[in-house]
């Protein structure tokens, strides 16, 4: 079983830059995808990014693209999401996930992922 922790989060002006990064505990293997959501009260969870762990591919919402980037170090088995330019809009609780998944219908739907981290708390000011 794998677990995440999850760590980076805080507050920071808009415009700003924030890099969150999620550790695992348990194998990761090759076939994992790690995606990465967020959640504000009363909304449900929505899809931020997403990288296959053995890499070449990564998924960005139309929101963050070009803004976020998603990477992952195999040798320290932990995957970052870096944020750059901050919105207030991006003021959300981040979570990381990873399932065992090879295909690319299912990475945009926190269903489709097994384990989760436990969030942190983002929040981009005015």
């Amino acid at each position: 079983q794998v677990q995440l922790l999850e760590s980076g989060g805080g507050l920071v002006q808009a415009g700003g830059s924030l890099r969150l990064s999620c550790a695992f505990s348990g194998r990761i293997g090759s076939n994992y995808v790690i995606g990465w959501f967020r959640q504000t009260p009363g909304k449900e969870r929505e899809f931020v990014a997403a990288i296959r762990w053995s890499g070449g591919a990564d998924y960005y919402s139309n929101s963050v693209k070009g803004r976020f980037t998603a990477t992952r170090d195999n040798g320290r088995n932990t995957a970052h999401l870096q944020m750059n330019s901050l919105k207030p809009e991006d003021t959300a609780v981040y979570f990381c996930a990873a399932v065992p998944y090879s295909d690319v219908r299912g990475i945009f739907s926190p269903r489709t992922y097994a384990e989760w981290g436990q969030g942190t708390q983002v929040t981009v000011s005015s």
